[in-house]
């Protein structure tokens, strides 16, 4: 299974109540899957995976997997801060139907280059599912480096990586490891059109959970290497690029999907979009819903 194209790292929806909101997570994943997204993440930062008990976890990625009926690939996100805990967190999502375990660099305990190699071939070797390495050294404080990739790219069960340091030559680095059966992503949406349009498969997106369609159409017309319509596109999005890190993901995305009808707030220690930030969310769900509208036309006359 080669990932590439437009992925949503999937928001999860609650009740004002603070129980799960089935009935939005449902309508979220259809519409998705209409917008065309080509991928979803369950349970990873965005869908708030460590306020999630395993109950939740489990009703999320069995709802998730019998919804999209295997037309699109589901992704659990089943990093944890050991190796124990991931290989079980990931034998976990694969009874529950996933079909590739989405692994974080294990949060806040900072192990060595040769502690992630370690640990990445024993989840590969162990967890039960094809694994996609996910980077994000701002939230888990460990940077996985590309000359440690390197050493993870053939091992048979490793088929990807989820890069979120927004700098050219990280992804230059990644690219130049890029082959069949390892796909190299993006998880910054921000510069997801440069990275594509050097070579990268596809993105991870937040963004995308309000915007299924438009990101779809970036991805189509980056991997195409549509160099201006690309820049035209990334244009419209700067102001959501801009909204989407005015506070902690994924509380600004929530306020756009809390706009549009799904679901209602998050979960401790994550607040609500703060006040200040109130007219703004509300202007761009509407600029959102016209990008929306604006891409479907463009998909359906391409």
């Amino acid at each position: 299974m080669h990932l590439s194209g437009s992925i949503t790292a999937l928001a999860t929806p609650f009740l004002a109540s603070g129980e799960l909101d089935l009935e939005a997570w449902r309508s979220l994943l259809k519409q998705q899957l209409d917008g065309g997204t080509q991928g979803v993440v369950v349970a990873g930062s965005t869908g708030e995976a460590a306020a999630l008990s395993d109950d939740e976890y489990d009703t999320l990625l069995r709802i998730a997997v019998e919804d999209v009926r295997g037309c699109i690939p589901v992704l659990a996100g089943t990093g944890q801060m050991n190796t124990a805990k991931t290989i079980a967190a990931t034998r976990r999502a694969a009874a529950a139907g996933a079909q590739l375990a989405l692994v974080v660099t294990p949060p806040y305990v900072r192990p060595t280059q040769a502690g992630l190699l370690a640990h990445y071939r024993a989840v590969a070797d162990q967890g039960g599912l094809p694994v996609v390495l996910y980077n994000v050294p701002g939230r888990t404080g460990c940077d996985l480096l590309p000359e440690t990739v390197a050493e993870l790219v053939d091992h048979p069960n490793i088929v990807g990586i989820k890069e979120a340091r927004a700098e050219p030559e990280r992804m230059a680095a990644l690219l130049a490891l890029r082959k069949e059966g390892f796909a190299v992503l993006s998880g910054d949406d921000p510069t997801a059109s440069r990275a594509m349009l050097a070579g990268a498969d596809g993105l991870i997106s937040v963004g995308s959970n309000a915007l299924p369609r438009t990101f779809r159409r970036l991805c189509d017309l980056a991997r195409a290497d549509e160099a201006a319509a690309v820049a035209g596109l990334d244009a419209q999005l700067q102001e959501i690029y801009a909204f989407l890190g005015v506070e902690s993901n994924p509380i600004p995305v929530k306020a756009l999907l809390q706009r549009a009808g799904f679901g209602d707030g998050l979960r401790l220690p994550l607040l609500s979009l703060s006040p200040a930030h109130a007219d703004t969310a509300d202007r761009l769900a509407a600029v959102a819903q016209a990008l929306e509208a604006q891409s479907n036309r463009d998909i359906l006359a391409a």
